[in-house]
């Protein structure tokens, strides 16, 4: 189980179970067949975040918000935070939304994790799942006045000594990494959690920490600015094809195998009608097809796999049993 948990949490775990009986059943298992043609937004659609600004949850929501109009310019997707419990606030929220085929969700790992560490009771059968839009690995990141300069650094002093943590969630990747991290080496973190990418840079910054799991696109321009450095890529391949970033060495480099992605993805309420799922999923379609999806990936530095409706379903059942090995264990 994990040992780091925010008592935030518990307001929202009290509103999740509020609003279970309302969101089960619909058609979120439904067949993809059929058009979208008996199913259009009559208004604005939201576009809900649930974590801060700045990070890369609200980078993904803006970014996704931004390819959806441009892929279908019939649509206006306005983005709503709502920050809170390492995102079990805007994931409640958006359980209440079932059956509204007009609403969306930013997500990501802690989509799975949430449920895992048994502090909401909806998992992700709860929703409709529309796209999968790609892997976002995260970085090892230190001050660049930091003695460290390897995570086999940060390993071997954690061995001697208290080394504190800074993750954005206690269910997101960050948290996971150090988890892993953790059960390869031996060692303890002590973990504190902040609600976004942006407030755990500034802990950073700030010297309340001493590292932090980041992702490329949370940290790039710190890294650019020489305020930072990061200490290892818990990525399965060095970023290549990204010169800023091709000569961070893997954790598996430095003997940590460990390395795993957070998925990046769109998920709409459960409930919502057959027509409404493959309006969706062929928007979605079209949208990783534009100019806008391939900036996103670029600027962020992630990898643009895939998955839409059932494809993104099955994808979400794995990893679900890959956590549940990983946060249980």
């Amino acid at each position: 189980m994990l040992r780091t948990r925010s008592t935030v949490l518990a307001a929202a775990s009290a509103s999740a179970l509020a609003l279970t009986l309302a969101a089960c059943g619909g058609d979120a298992g439904g067949s993809t067949g059929g058009d979208g043609g008996g199913f259009e937004p009559r208004g604005d659609v939201t576009m809900i975040v649930p974590f801060g600004a700045g990070g890369g949850s609200d980078r993904a929501g803006r970014a996704t918000a931004t390819m959806i109009e441009a892929a279908n310019g019939d649509v206006n997707v306005n983005v709503e935070n709502r920050e809170g419990g390492s995102g079990a606030v805007g994931y409640s929220h958006f359980l209440g939304q079932n059956g509204d085929g007009e609403t969306l969700l930013a997500t990501e790992t802690a989509l799975l994790a949430l449920p895992i560490s048994g502090e909401v009771e909806f998992d992700f059968n709860d929703f409709t799942p529309i796209m999968k839009l790609g892997d976002d690995y995260t970085l090892m990141i230190v001050n660049a006045d930091s003695p460290y300069e390897t995570c086999a650094d940060v390993v071997d002093a954690a061995k001697k000594e208290r080394i504190v943590a800074g993750i954005s969630g206690i269910t997101g990747l960050d948290n996971i990494v150090f988890t892993l991290t953790e059960q390869e080496t031996g060692v303890e973190f002590d973990r504190v959690p902040f609600e976004s990418g942006g407030e755990l840079t500034a802990a950073l910054l700030g010297g309340q920490i001493d590292v932090a799991s980041l992702n490329p696109g949370e940290i790039i321009g710190q890294l650019e600015a020489g305020e930072v450095k990061a200490l290892c890529a818990y990525s399965e391949e060095r970023y290549s094809d990204y010169e800023e970033l091709a000569d961070i060495e893997t954790a598996k480099e430095q003997g940590i195998d460990v390395a795993f992605a957070q998925f990046r993805g769109v998920l709409a309420p459960g409930g919502i009608s057959k027509e409404a799922r493959q309006f969706w999923i062929e928007t979605m379609e079209a949208a990783v097809e534009t100019d806008e999806y391939k900036t996103y990936i670029q600027d962020n530095y992630l990898q643009a796999n895939t998955a839409a409706g059932d494809d993104f379903v099955e994808y979400l059942k794995g990893n679900n049993a890959l956590l549940k090995k990983v946060l249980e264990g």
